[in-house]
């Protein structure tokens, strides 16, 4: 008698079990992406200006994330800012004179896939600027956000926050998948390395630049897709607009939530 062969019958329960949650997930992200048409629209109609920031570890999940939210948004109003190395001449500027070229205009929905906060993160970590120009920076981003949302902008920031064994694990699918190979960069290889850096730098920067005009919402992206989906209705819930479906704007409270200092300690934070 043939043996029973479990590992091909547990496959195949797997990918039963799998379907039915991908079609779910699907069908609630395209009704969430009809809410962001429906936010847009109220967007363009009344002037409006929205800013969007996307903050965390290498492989925290931004661009899975930006690419959701954007797919079916007027490509006219939207766009996506991610700069690079900044020039000679930017390093010799003001700090966020380069920022400010990409800021969003009347009808518009920018969205940053990292920042200005590139000082506080990758900056800090790996010594690309002083102490002295990090220490200007913290003190003066709250003054420049407060400038910004005083002159109309919508700010909403969002800091994605993955475990060590999850980052650990999506940098090594970006070294083995060819279809990720342009993500790659010099500061991936010293992510893991200076995880307990990272880790300081996060929490000073959430500490010292959440405020109450602007506060920081922490995102738990060990899970994707969930991540993706209450990151859009945590927008939805933020920005006024007509005919909201309030149902699909209630993210889950331990996905998406505000920056609190006591976070720090319960846990509720990667470490």
């Amino acid at each position: 008698m043939a043996k029973k062969q479990p590992e091909a019958t547990s496959s195949a329960e797997n990918s039963a079990d799998t379907q039915p949650r991908k079609e779910k997930y699907k069908k609630v992200l395209r009704a969430l992406q009809i809410e962001l048409v429906k936010l847009q629209s109220h967007v363009i109609k009344n002037n409006e200006k929205v800013l969007l920031l996307f903050e965390g570890r290498d492989a925290g999940g931004k661009d899975g994330m930006i690419k959701r939210i954007i797919a079916h948004l007027s490509p006219r109003e939207t766009r996506v800012v991610a700069l690079g190395k900044p020039s000679e001449r930017e390093t010799s500027a003001w700090y966020f004179q380069r920022y400010a070229p990409h800021l969003p205009y009347a009808q518009e929905i920018v969205l940053f896939n990292r920042s200005w906060y590139n000082r506080a993160g990758v900056e800090r970590v790996m010594g690309f600027c002083t102490k002295t120009d990090y220490e200007a920076f913290m003190t003066q981003v709250p003054i420049f956000e407060q400038a910004l949302i005083g002159s109309g902008v919508h700010l909403l920031k969002y800091y994605l926050d993955i475990s060590r064994p999850e980052q650990k694990k999506r940098l090594k699918d970006r070294r083995t998948n060819p279809l990720k190979q342009w993500k790659l960069s010099p500061i991936d290889a010293a992510a893991l390395d200076h995880w307990d850096d990272y880790t300081e730098a996060r929490d000073e920067m959430l500490l010292r630049t959440s405020t109450a005009i602007s506060p920081w919402h922490v995102v738990r992206a060990d899970k994707k897709k969930s991540a993706r989906l209450n990151v859009i209705r945590h927008i939805l819930a933020k920005l006024d607009y007509k005919k909201r479906d309030s149902s699909l704007a209630e993210p889950d409270p331990s996905v998406v939530f505000e920056f609190q200092e006591a976070q720090l300690q319960n846990g509720m934070l990667a470490r």
